[in-house]
């Protein structure tokens, strides 16, 4: 009997071997992807083809040598024709997705809720709808994981260029909008999960009874949004910052002459011809010395304008579809006449989360450009917690959106420590990242705060 108990568990801890090998390989694959997007996407190339070929000689690579991670120690980080070295950025990048990966898997779905650790329950992380088995979950778990490599994409991107390829902001929403109302119809269709499901999630990170009002704003939101694109490409309001890269070129010509003037007066011992003491040193950082910024946002505040409208429209008449509100006497609650199905409910909670995830940082970038007369922060900001908003929830965006500043403060101290080697100027995009994985693991730890500064009022929870 013992050998019998012995062997199925052994047998289990070989099945949960498995389960990890294969969510690492996928981890691995899509960090291989990440590298070749990380590569392409600032340069203009087609991300599909040519295939994967040696920056220096332009050798294409054979299968074995695309393998992720091994492929690069297989070839001992050099290419095997022309012997140039290859990055280890890109086996790094591989190994790390596929680490993130199965740290993600093995805390939602292996730690059991009591697996204690410093005096810390590891098994409270996970989200409530989570409780269920991988094979009724994954399709959340597949967004989760689609957001978390789309992330550590736009890190390295927005690192390296200062910018963040929107398209990297657009595939995870888009997988959100798609992923997260089949599967609760599904769901729904199925009989539910056994414990929370992810509609109901939705229903509890979204405000509002049922949430109808917020399904309406939600819908009318995007419809807003869609319009105001419509009127963009035809010319009938004006794009922000379009004559950005026009005055950017003449400033950084009147600097040059500036400098050279200067240098030619010094020569010749004469005073004089300084360029400003206030024009930034780097080319990359031009953008904060731009002077209209507060004439751009009046542009931003146009094209937002149908949105608005169109969800506070949308509130009014997805609330009076609602019907008359009356009392059940088994929930001991008010409830409309007609209750949303849940995949109607998953998805207005995508769309909101997409809204209000964007919309918070977008009202900081447009308020403090009013009140600095700079631009405050950058639209791939907006659509990166856009995209979270979407994929995670709306509280997540922006609490993960709030965390930034404390990382962006801990990476100003680390160089600090480190006296003074983190010299370069990071952009804003990196620390909302990992401000966003921080909001995820620490949830517990983030309830609790929240718990402490609102009294416990209506209790405080995070999906």
């Amino acid at each position: 009997m013992t050998l019998a108990v012995e062997s199925y568990e052994l047998w289990l801890w070989a099945f949960d071997a498995v389960k990890v090998l294969f969510i690492a390989a996928l981890g691995a694959c899509i960090g291989s992807l990440t590298n070749v997007l990380v590569y392409r996407l600032p340069r203009g190339l087609n991300v599909v083809t040519p295939p994967s070929a040696c920056p220096a000689c332009g050798t294409q690579l054979t299968f074995g040598e695309n393998i992720p991670v091994f492929g690069w120690l297989l070839l001992k980080g050099r290419c095997r024709f022309c012997r140039v070295k290859i990055s280890s950025e890109y086996p790094l990048v591989e190994a790390f997705v596929a680490a993130l990966f199965v740290f993600f898997f093995v805390l939602y779905y292996m730690l059991p809720t009591g697996t204690i650790v410093l005096g810390f329950d590891l098994g409270s992380i996970k989200p409530r709808w989570m409780a269920s088995s991988a094979s009724q979950t994954w399709p959340s778990f597949a967004v989760l994981l689609t957001v978390l490599s789309s992330l550590v994409a736009m890190t390295l991107v927005d690192a390296k260029t200062s910018t963040i390829p929107l398209i990297l902001t657009w595939v995870p929403a888009l997988v959100a909008v798609l992923v997260h109302p089949i599967h609760a119809f599904i769901v729904q269709r199925a009989g539910g999960l056994g414990v929370t499901t992810p509609g109901e999630v939705w229903t509890l990170a979204t405000p509002g009874p049922r949430g109808w009002g917020w399904i309406g704003a939600s819908i009318g939101g995007v419809i807003g949004l869609g319009i105001g694109n419509v009127l963009l490409a035809a010319g009938l309001i004006r794009r922000s910052f379009a004559d950005y890269q026009a005055w950017e070129k003449q400033a950084l010509a009147d600097m040059a002459s500036a400098e050279q003037a200067a240098g030619e007066q010094a020569s010749t011992g004469q005073a004089g011809g300084q360029p400003p003491a206030d024009a930034p040193h780097n080319p990359g950082e031009m953008w904060i010395a731009y002077p209209h910024a507060r004439r751009e946002m009046v542009k931003e505040l146009v094209f937002l304008a149908p949105c608005l409208g169109l969800a506070m429209t949308g509130w009014w008449l997805a609330r009076m579809w609602a019907g008359p509100w009356k009392f059940d006497a088994i929930s001991g609650e008010l409830l409309p006449a007609h209750l949303a199905p849940l995949w109607l409910v998953a998805l207005g909670g995508v769309l909101m989360g997409y809204l209000i995830g964007g919309g918070v940082v977008w009202g900081v970038r447009i308020f403090g450009s009013l009140g600095f007369g700079k631009e405050s922060m950058g639209l791939g900001d907006v659509h990166m917690m856009a995209a979270v908003g979407a994929c995670i929830g709306w509280i997540n965006s922006v609490l993960g959106f709030f965390g930034a500043a404390f990382v962006g403060l801990a990476w100003v101290l680390l160089g600090k420590l480190l006296g003074g080697r983190l010299k370069r100027v990071m952009p804003y995009g990196p620390f909302l990242a990992v401000s966003t994985v921080l909001v995820l693991v620490c949830k517990p730890l983030i309830e609790l705060g929240l718990r402490k500064l609102t009294g416990n009022m209506g209790g405080v929870f995070l999906p």
